[in-house]
Order: C-alpha cells, then structure tokens, then sequence
C-alpha cells in the first residue's frame, strides 16, 4: 500500500458539486466567526466592561446551543433549503438590530443576542449531512478530513476579519458587515444542497430526541467530541495565561496560529492518506492524548511550546474528521442533520465547561497543569471511543434510511 495517495482528492474535486457546496459553506461559516470580536467589543464599549461583554456572549451561546438541535431536525424533517434561507435571513436582521441599538439601550443586548443566537443557521450541521448524499467510498473520509481542515483556516480568518473591522471602523460596522455577509453567503450555501436520498420507507416514523441519543454509539460519539472542546478551549485559554505570564501578548497569537497550523497539515496529510483497511477512531483520540501530555512538559519557553503545539496540532483534524466520519456512518440519513446539531450543542456547552475550569487550574495550579486538564479531558474521551465499532474500508454504501444493522 502506498505512503501517500491523492485517490480520495481527486475523487472528491471529480464529483459534480462538491467544489461549489465546500466554499459556499466555508464563505456561509465565515459570518459566524467575525461576529464574536465586534460582539464583544459592542458590548464593552457599552457596559464598561469585559464582564459585560462576557454576559452578552454566554447569552449569544446558550441561544445557540438550545435553538441548533431544533434547527437541524426541521432540516431533516422539512428540507435543509427553506430552513437555511430562513434562518440565515432572520440571523442577518437580528445582528442588524444589535448594530443599531443605541448605546442607551445596551441593557437590551443579552435578549439580542440570545435571540440571535437561537437564529444562528445550522450550516456545519447540514454540510456535515451531506457529505454521504454527495460522495462514498475513500472520497467520503477525504470530505469529512477536508471539512476539518478547512475549518481551521476558518478559525484564523474570520476572528480577524473582525478584529480588522473594529480596529479600521468601529464595532458596529464589524457587526453590520458580518450582517451583511450572512445574507449573501448563507443564501448562496442554501441554494446549493443536494436533494435528500431517496428512501423506500417514508412511512416509518422518524427517531424521537431520545432514540436518537441515547444509542449505544451516537452518545459516546457526542460526549466525546463534547469533551475534545472542553481541552481546546482550556487550551487556548492556557495559551493566552502562559503569554500574559511572560509579559508579551503577542505570544498568544504566534501559539495559536502554529497550533492551527499543525491542524491543517494534519488534516491535509490525512486526507491524502490511504488510510488502514480497519481504522478504530480510538487510536486517533490516544494520538490527541499524547499530543496534550508532550505540551505539560514544554511550558518552559515559549520556543518549546510552539514545537509541542504544532505537534499537538497534527493530531487534531484527522481525529475530528474521523469521528464525523463515524458518526454520519453510524445515523440514518432521517436524522442525520440533527444528531450533527446535538454535536453542536454538546461543544457549546464543552466550550463554556473547558474555559471556566481552566482558569480556575490557572489560578489555583499554574499554566501548564491546564494542559494536564486537557489530557485529563481527551483521556475520558478515549475510554468513550473504545467501543465504537471501526471504520472499513471499503465500506459498503449504507441502505437508504439505514444504520449499519441497527435503528436505534
């Protein structure tokens, strides 16, 4: 078997719509990012503090994390085109009025931004859905690889697009354009969704909340990403308390940036793999283990650190990529756009968890037991992913509406 292989790219690129539906989705996710600088420089700039701001943006995550689930199953039940289109320009409209409210009014900014929270269109959950209606075989796991990889760049871009906008204008601007920019792209991203597989069973009741999580696979699957974010986002918190400790600032960028970095080669790297004939999701999640324990012992410079991030980084967007790739496997195609959703919420609710403990880690331990934490966190992980059955390949196509042998 060959090191590398460009199979799987080729594949994908060759496949009629996967170019268009991959950058109107990134250009739809782009908004989303370069609203959270502006956001939170609105709501400083208005209530005085970075506590504030803080307020205003749990709100805007607890909108997100309760509206998404129920955003992606009336995609699954009523067609992801109209409820894109919908949410997209409702979102647009409810960042226009936080624009525009006047400072006076700042009180009013949590109800916005829950509100636009709960508005936020469900664009990674409806992609993440479509891969298996668009491509199969090698050039599946390449799309879910790619998609992780380009998520990343997303990552680097669209939070400085942002901050570009209120160091050019002001924050209302950077709100307004990013307003603008969900208009146009979500609308674009929206037009662009392959129609749903056909399915001989249309009279079978879909699965319930319940049945869909409570599955002996799927929720392993969501808890462990869930836990993934909770590191990531102590991560990053840990990275900018290790810059502050060493009185420059700009340190948390640079070690951010190569961390993202490493990602994207991972990513590309992994996308080009041929990949084992049996590939156990496990093995990946210990690889993401031993990448956060190499960075608790290189917090002594921030040389040694941006070498361990960067290999840390490696390990990220195959992981991720794999285990979409698992759990799009292992749901119908019925449900498969709201199990991505309750993803979404479980790494809402990861992200709020992860940075709240490492910065008490922070306070109470020092820096580099933040990255302990971390490992701690993607550790539980690996115990969650040791029962998930292994990725084949070549799989098989899965039967319309089916679940590998099980239903729930």
């Amino acid at each position: 078997m060959p090191f590398m292989e460009l199979s799987g790219y080729r594949e994908l690129w060759r496949t009629r719509g996967v170019i268009t539906l991959l950058a109107s989705s990134l250009l739809a996710r782009l908004p989303m990012l370069a609203t959270l600088v502006p956001v939170a420089f609105l709501a400083k700039d208005a209530g005085g503090s970075f506590r504030w701001a803080g307020f205003v943006a749990g709100a805007y995550s607890v909108g997100m994390a309760i509206a998404g689930p129920l955003w992606s199953r009336t995609a699954d039940r009523r067609g992801s085109r109209g409820v894109l289109l919908v949410t997209g320009m409702a979102w647009s409209v409810a960042l226009a009025l936080l624009a525009a409210l006047p400072s006076g009014l700042y009180r009013l900014m949590p109800l916005l931004t829950l509100l636009a929270g709960a508005l936020v269109p469900p664009v990674m959950q409806t992609l993440r859905a479509s891969w298996p209606r668009v491509v199969e075989g090698p050039a599946l796991r390449t799309a879910y690889s790619v998609d992780a990889t380009a998520q990343e760049l997303l990552f680097m871009v669209g939070p400085m697009l942002g901050a570009t906008a209120v160091s050019v204008a002001s924050p209302r601007l950077g709100v307004l354009l990013a307003a603008l920019m969900s208009a146009i792209f979500i609308w674009w991203y929206a037009l662009r969704q392959p129609a749903p597989l056909a399915r001989d069973d249309q009279s079978a009741p879909p699965l319930t909340a319940r049945q869909l999580l409570w599955h002996r696979y799927r929720l392993p699957l969501i808890l462990a990403f869930g836990l993934w974010v909770m590191a990531f986002n102590g991560i990053s918190l840990g990275i900018v308390a290790f810059a502050d400790e060493h009185g420059e600032r700009l340190i948390a960028g640079v070690l951010e940036a190569v961390w993202a970095f490493g990602s994207l080669v991972g990513g590309a790297v992994a996308g080009a793999l041929p990949g084992r004939r049996t590939s156990y999701l496990w093995r990946r999640a210990a690889l993401v283990t031993a990448g956060m324990l190499l960075c608790v012992f290189a917090t002594w410079s921030p040389l040694s650190l941006g070498v361990a991030l960067t290999l840390s980084g490696l390990t990220l967007a195959p992981s991720i990529g794999a285990l979409y790739e698992r759990l799009g496997a292992l749901t119908p195609d019925t449900v498969r756009t709201e199990v991505f959703g309750w993803m979404g919420s479980a790494a809402m609710g990861g992200a709020a968890i992860g940075a709240a403990l490492s910065g008490a880690v922070v306070e109470s331990f020092g820096v580099r037991y933040v990255w302990l934490l971390a490992a701690v966190f993607a550790a539980i992980s690996l115990v969650l992913l040791l029962r998930i059955p292994p990725q084949h390949q070549p799989e098989p196509a899965l039967p319309a509406g089916g679940l590998l042998g099980e239903t729930a």
